[in-house]
């Protein structure tokens, strides 16, 4: 095997998606043959101590207090940025004048403004970037972007997605802090529509192509909560709920709608309806599922004249991060059509279709590792 050429690492933050990033440089190497080889040189945080303990659990080299001390130094190919949506700006735009790679999380910006100048300033010095919309590389993904890449479901006519999470209904759930800027304004810019819609949003794109018009409205159910910085309570300024209309530019029409809210919280929280058992205390598990249904018709599909695909994507989350969602996430992929008899790649079973069913349907399906339970 050809020597790896070094990239060297330097993080942001160590909070959920250090830990995730941080897992995932760790293990690309033992999935995938690359040319490049991630070093975790740095990770900066302003707490020192707490920089210490996170460098030396997952193996970075160093720790810095001062993001803009990482950005200068030479030992640094890539910044990754993992901190509150309200500092990607100044941190992004920085890296690139100093001709870092520079990977950020989602939402990219806290409005339009910032998140083109932040473009404007990485075209300018022409350095590699990235989004983390790590949803393109969820396997059901990856295989419906060959589908439809090669034409065999034929023409799109609907796109339908949803995202759900159930982890800040809570009226009792404070705003604000390290564990909860999520639900503060200031922090985060926006609620679901740039938390979770943007993932609806971006893997649509990466399905069914540009976005030509869109509508939508959002609604906050929980309107007032304390801060936990000021201990007063406030007015909450991010969205629980969106729905969202477009128009893509090969014609076919959607309907997003994620709803509830976003991702992690060291307390312990469970919603009756979705997890019975409640979890061990000290922990905190947060059920999501997400839909992606696209309806397709041709001659050349694959399972016939007309054809649904559909994809639900459910993450299982525990208290000891993300875990990089590529290794606890359960997938299924199907593809059903009325004009065929039923077929289950998974159980590899056919049977007859039922005498009362006058269009039966054929389905093909996949599925990838569907965890009992995730304790981090």
């Amino acid at each position: 095997m050809p020597t790896r050429k070094p990239l060297h690492i330097g993080m942001i933050g160590y909070g959920f998606m250090g830990r995730a990033h941080s897992n995932a440089y760790r293990r690309v190497n033992n999935f995938f043959d690359l040319e490049y080889e991630p070093v975790l040189q740095a990770v900066c945080a302003r707490d020192q101590a707490k920089a210490r303990e996170f460098a030396d659990k997952w193996g970075y080299a160093s720790i810095e207090s001062d993001w803009k001390k990482l950005i200068d130094r030479k030992d640094i190919d890539a910044i990754d940025i993992c901190v509150p949506n309200n500092l990607h700006h100044d941190i992004a735009i920085a890296a690139a004048a100093a001709g870092k790679m520079i990977l950020c999380e989602k939402p990219l910006s806290m409005d339009t403004k910032e998140g083109q100048k932040m473009v404007d300033a990485v075209e300018k010095a022409g350095v590699a970037n990235t989004v983390w919309y790590n949803y393109r590389r969820v396997p059901a993904v990856t295989l419906a972007k060959q589908l439809i890449d090669q034409g065999r479901l034929g023409r799109i006519f609907h796109y339908r997605a949803n995202f759900l999470q159930d982890w800040t209904i809570s009226e009792e759930l404070p705003q604000g802090g390290a564990g909860l800027w999520r639900i503060d304004v200031k922090a985060a810019g926006s609620g679901v529509t740039g938390d979770l819609l943007a993932h609806c949003i971006d893997t649509a794109l990466w399905l069914n192509g540009p976005i030509k018009s869109v509508t939508a409205m959002t609604e906050t159910f929980i309107k007032e909560r304390k801060h936990t910085e000021s201990g007063k309570v406030e007015p909450v300024g991010i969205d629980d709920a969106c729905a969202f209309l477009c128009r893509f530019k090969n014609g076919s029409s959607p309907s997003s709608n994620p709803l509830a809210t976003h991702a992690v919280t060291r307390r312990s929280i469970h919603s009756k309806l979705m997890a019975p058992t409640p979890p061990s205390p000290g922990t905190c598990t947060i059920f999501t599922a997400s839909t992606i249904s696209i309806i397709a018709t041709s001659r050349s599909s694959v399972v016939g004249a007309a054809c649904t695909l559909r994809m639900v994507i459910n993450p299982i989350w525990g208290s000891g991060g993300y875990l990089a969602s590529r290794l606890a996430t359960s997938t299924r992929l199907s593809i059903t059509s009325p004009t065929s008899s039923t077929v289950s790649r998974k159980t590899n079973r056919h049977r007859r279709p039922s005498a009362k069913r006058s269009r039966p349907k054929k389905s093909v399906m996949l599925s990838w590792g569907v965890p009992k339970a995730v304790n981090g």
